[in-house]
């Protein structure tokens, strides 16, 4: 068995046969493969390993490079994508071997972090890996909204094709990268893809002519839906301005539809405002998305409640080992540690502290980790809840 890293270019030959077993509707015909080899272009960036035997790919895994926002610092993440295995070969242990290869490259290259949509979340939860929440969808009808329609707000909307809207999208998710916890964006390389998408953006600007609020969207059919995709606003005006656009398609559309992270509160956008909001999670087309710490020491300087412990992490190659974690004035400090540790967490128990989604109680609860009583405070309030939002799919 041969395990090697692949150019772009190479990526349809080898990759693409996996990927389009395992993800699309197959056969797949000529076309599906030189549309595939036309995109590779926007990969170039995308570290891709695969396995091969006697000159055929059996495996392979991908990182796409991408920067998170984790507790107010930004770190270089590393967005695992295109993860499949022929089916002769499945069960084999070749996914395995390559995720330990990926995640040990891209750490060393720098990835303090790393996020997956997985098939089976069971499956990259022994790479520890720990689930986050999924977006969830609000469907509506427009004249739910019709009371916008009377506002006089501050700021307008311009719908535009995306390749006329790319900047000032492409500017917003990056200025949301820096301040919103869990939001993600791709590299410039793989970004550039969006440009081309057959849909609508919605762009929201306040008087000044800022960027206050972005949504792409199409439209199936004349009294359909008109499907959003993430609503992303800096604020209360960018959100109202974007739901007064929609407000305005009432005698086009029967309904509208749009993805909101957890925290939003869709029932609150109106009164007798009826609105469905779902949060769909199954195996293995819709599960929520996944996320680990790959750096222990790249965290200081994170956002932190007051607090100091000393824990210990286990049978994880990168980020193993005990840690002095301290905060006094709201940020983290990460240190090598000497004293016994308080906790023992597992990497997916630690990574889910510091990704805010779950507490020291729960982390006990679920098996990832030993927390001594004296621990459960400190930890408590040095990691506060804080649901984080992906954003990205990849």
């Amino acid at each position: 068995m041969d395990f090697r890293q692949i150019s772009a270019a190479e990526r349809t030959t080898t990759m693409f046969p996996l990927q389009s077993y395992a993800f699309m509707p197959s056969p797949w015909s000529p076309a599906d493969e030189e549309t595939y080899r036309k995109r590779m272009r926007f990969h170039e960036t995308t570290v891709n390993l695969i396995a091969e035997e006697d000159g055929q790919t059996l495996a392979g895994v991908a990182a796409l490079r991408m920067r998170q926002n984790v507790r107010g610092l930004v770190h270089d993440m590393a967005g695992v994508a295109s993860v499949s295995t022929h089916p002769a070969a499945r069960r084999r242990g070749l996914v395995r071997e390559l995720m330990q290869r990926l995640l040990r490259q891209m750490r060393d290259e720098g990835c303090a972090v790393s996020a997956l949509y997985p098939f089976r979340p069971s499956f990259y939860a022994k790479f520890g890996f720990v689930g986050i929440p999924r977006h969830r969808t609000a469907t509506f009808a427009p004249e739910g909204l019709a009371h916008l329609l009377r506002a006089e707000l501050p700021g307008e909307v311009e719908r535009l094709s995306m390749h006329e809207g790319f900047g000032a999208y492409d500017e917003l998710t990056r200025r949301l990268v820096t301040s919103r916890h869990g939001f993600a964006v791709y590299d410039e390389v793989r970004s550039a893809e969006f440009r081309d998408d057959k849909l609508w953006v919605a762009v929201a600007r306040g008087e000044a002519g800022e960027v206050l609020g972005v949504v792409r969207y199409r439209i199936d059919q004349h009294g359909g839906e008109l499907v959003g995709s993430d609503l992303l606003c800096t604020g209360p005006l960018g959100r109202a301005l974007l739901l007064q656009f929609f407000a305005r398609h009432v005698d086009q559309v029967a309904r509208v539809s749009a993805r909101l992270s957890v925290d939003d509160v869709p029932e609150l956008w109106g009164l007798d405002f009826e609105v469905t909001t779902t949060g769909k999670v199954d195996n293995p087309g819709d599960n929520a998305p996944m996320v680990r710490v790959l750096d222990m020491a790249a965290l200081s300087g994170s956002q932190a409640g007051p607090g100091e412990v000393t824990l210990e992490i286990v049978d994880d190659e990168h980020i193993g080992g005990v840690w002095q974690l301290s905060a006094t004035d709201g940020t983290l400090g990460v240190d090598k540690g000497t004293a016994t540790p308080a906790a023992t967490l597992t990497a997916a128990g630690f990574s889910a502290l510091a990704y805010g989604v779950l507490d020291p109680v729960e982390v006990f609860t679920r098996g990832l980790g030993e927390v001594s009583p004296d621990a459960i405070p400190a930890l408590t309030a040095m990691f506060p809840r804080q649901m984080p939002y992906l954003f990205a799919d990849f």
